[in-house]
């Protein structure tokens, strides 16, 4: 059994969902349809005619990338233009692109956390927030005997987290009441008589990202045919995403040694160092992509070194002056993202027993060239 495309793309979305996306960012389906079964999926940094090529040849008839092919708006479709014969080429072989792009960067266990963990960063953080997840509290009354079925429920699609503790719920004994009117179908007593039934009130704190899943799982373990709940929004705050990570290396180390490491990290064959070769870090602040606007963030945030691609001359300049070191492997030190999407989307497909491959694009799309 192979799983159609809305389905691979609702497992993608659970990993990196669009509204952790930054305003006007291209993300989402970009090219083709969802609407139909796919056999194999390619993960790829960018989409360029060789990754097309690459696609059609092993009979990809998706292509989950993390740069949009159409970022800039596309005043035409002419297929003699490197652009439009790039689309033509998709739409000829049915192949279609889906963009997760700063929503991956944003999410919990998405680009930058693997670019953290890579360098080995401990006791990391965001960089820059970029969505916090509201909280509400949710409100049941549950029959005695089922109060456990339905807490289980409840904590098993992502209700009941306060910090780093699970399974949180606050539970109070009562009497509820109820009269079953003709045409229904009580659980418990019969139609036309008022019934009292010892009940339990249960509390739980419910993230904003998980509301309707929790609220979907809640009444599929209610007995009742109609379930009471009140829901209340919160104005504790929730957790809190963003761009960036910032964590310390296990020991400090040289910034020379340091940029060693990220070569290894990110398997490229330079970087550019900004900042004396001996001086000591440990506090290292990571932002996949284009960083030159984080450079103070980094520095409020206490890193010694900044880790991104694409810093232009005059923020180099910048950031030496402030006393921050950088560290530029480029852009494409993001192609780290192919094999972990690749693995993670792979995993989920499996648990369901979805036949679909998942498969990490084996081109290198790096633009530069060292001499």
């Amino acid at each position: 059994m192979f799983a159609r495309g809305e389905t691979i793309i609702q497992y993608m979305e659970k990993l990196a969902p669009k509204h952790y996306a930054v305003p006007d960012d291209r993300i989402g389906l970009q090219v083709g349809s969802l609407r139909k079964e796919i056999r194999k999926v390619l993960i790829a940094l960018d989409v360029n005619a060789e990754v097309a090529e690459e696609a059609a040849s092993l009979g990809a008839e998706l292509i989950i990338a993390h740069h949009a092919p159409i970022y800039r708006p596309l005043k035409h479709l002419q297929t003699d233009t490197p652009a439009g014969a790039l689309m033509a080429s998709l739409l000829r072989n049915d192949i279609a692109v889906y963009v997760a792009h700063t929503n991956l960067d944003t999410a919990d266990g998405g680009m930058n956390d693997w670019m953290a963990e890579a360098l080995g960063l401990e006791g990391r953080a965001v960089l820059e927030e970029v969505h916090t997840d509201k909280l509400f509290k949710l409100v049941v009354f549950v029959p005695k005997d089922h109060a456990e079925k339905v807490r289980g429920a409840l904590f098993g699609a992502g209700a009941g987290w306060i910090g780093n503790y699970s399974d949180c719920s606050f539970n109070v004994d009562g009497t509820g009441t109820f009269l079953p009117r003709e045409g229904s179908n009580p659980f418990i007593g019969k139609p036309g008589k008022r019934e009292e039934a010892e009940e339990v009130r249960i509390e739980t704190v419910v993230p904003d990202s998980v509301r309707k899943a929790v609220i979907q799982a809640m009444l599929k373990a209610h007995p009742y045919e109609e379930v009471a709940y009140d829901l209340y929004p919160m104005d504790l705050k929730g957790r809190t995403f963003g761009l960036g990570r910032v964590g310390a290396l296990p020991a400090a180390e040289s910034l020379d040694e340091f940029a060693e490491r990220v070569k290894r990290a990110f398997d490229v064959p330079f970087v550019r160092v900004v900042g004396d070769a001996g001086r000591s870090v440990r506090k290292v602040a990571v932002l996949g992509g284009s960083g030159s606007r984080y450079i103070r963030h980094a520095k409020f945030a206490g890193a010694d070194v900044l880790v991104t691609g694409d810093i232009d001359y005059h923020t180099a300049q910048d950031a030496d002056v402030m006393g921050l070191a950088i560290v530029d492997p480029g852009h494409n030190a993001e192609k780290i993202m192919k094999p972990k999407t690749a693995e993670w989307l792979q995993a989920k497909l499996r648990e369901q027993g979805y036949e679909t491959e998942v498969i990490p694009s084996s081109i290198d799309t790096e633009p530069f060239r060292v001499k």
